[in-house]
């Protein structure tokens, strides 16, 4: 059975120094690998072990990453194994095939954004409007597709947020708070949909799934099967399915236990992992 395994990539496969939660002695901690330099420093890690499984991953399924980042984020990303002929940017809004935006997929998109939900400038201008200069660090547009700010926590409003996802949600808009980041995206984009034409171009009889924000949500509710580490939005939030499976590893644990996982499930995909 062909199978396609599409996963998003920080706090799910890759994670930043500050997102290891490396819970035991430094003597027992795991070998890990660098998988992101930016500005030539070191930005993102996975353990060895899990590279090891990514790579075998790799050579035996579609494996296609599948992250919000932007087509030049991703690319600091170096992940272990053969490269992926499929990858997913901007959160479904560009679709790479051997590393170049597919321009039909960028054409569905943009006619979809035009005809279900308000502008990018909306949105933009009332996150900079509302947003107040003592607590917003920076203002950034991805793609031209959608809108984040990068915000100091501790003195963003409790109720800020929520405030903003019911304002976004009127105009066909979702909100998202990832760390230090708010991100404001269109409904219609979505990995979801993107994985789906990819399954539909590689034929895949199967779906594999992992992630661990709200972004991620259609995603794993759209695969035969998925996994979410205990940490991230949907963790804090609660949020399960019954063929999702939420694992209590958090950290860079939870990204080797999601490749395992993955593994299991597309070699024997009948048994229960």
């Amino acid at each position: 059975m062909s199978t396609l395994v599409a996963s998003d990539l920080d706090r799910t496969l890759i994670y930043s120094a500050a997102a290891l939660d490396l819970a035991m002695p430094d003597a027992e901690a795991p070998r890990l690998l660098c998988v992101e330099v930016y500005e030539h420093k070191p930005l993102s890690y996975m353990t060895e072990t899990a590279a090891g499984l990514l790579a075998e991953l790799a050579d035996t399924t579609t494996f296609v990453p599948t992250t919000t980042r932007t087509r030049e984020q991703y690319g600091r990303i170096h992940l272990p194994g053969r490269a992926p002929r499929f990858a997913i940017c901007a959160n479904g809004g560009h679709l790479l095939v051997d590393g170049e935006s597919d321009r039909d997929w960028q054409r569905t998109v943009a006619a979809r954004l035009t005809a279900e939900c308000a502008t990018l400038d909306e949105v933009r201008a009332h996150l900079l409007r509302s947003a107040d200069p003592a607590w917003l660090l920076k203002e950034r547009v991805a793609e031209d597709l959608f809108a984040y700010l990068v915000v100091e926590r501790s003195l963003l409003p409790q109720t800020w947020v929520k405030e903003l996802a019911e304002w976004a949600d009127a105009r066909g808009w979702t909100v998202s708070l990832q760390g230090r980041k708010i991100y404001a995206v269109p409904k219609p984009l979505t990995k979801s949909a993107a994985v789906a034409e990819v399954a539909r171009r590689t034929g895949a009889a199967q779906t594999l799934a992992a992630g661990d924000s709200l972004l991620d949500a259609d995603l794993l509710l759209a695969a035969d099967r998925g996994w979410r580490p205990g940490h991230g939005e949907l963790a804090a939030s609660g949020w399960d399915a019954p063929h999702v499976t939420a694992l209590s590893e958090r950290g860079v644990a939870a990204g080797e236990k999601i490749l395992r996982a993955f593994t299991r499930a597309a070699a024997a995909p009948a048994r229960s992992c």
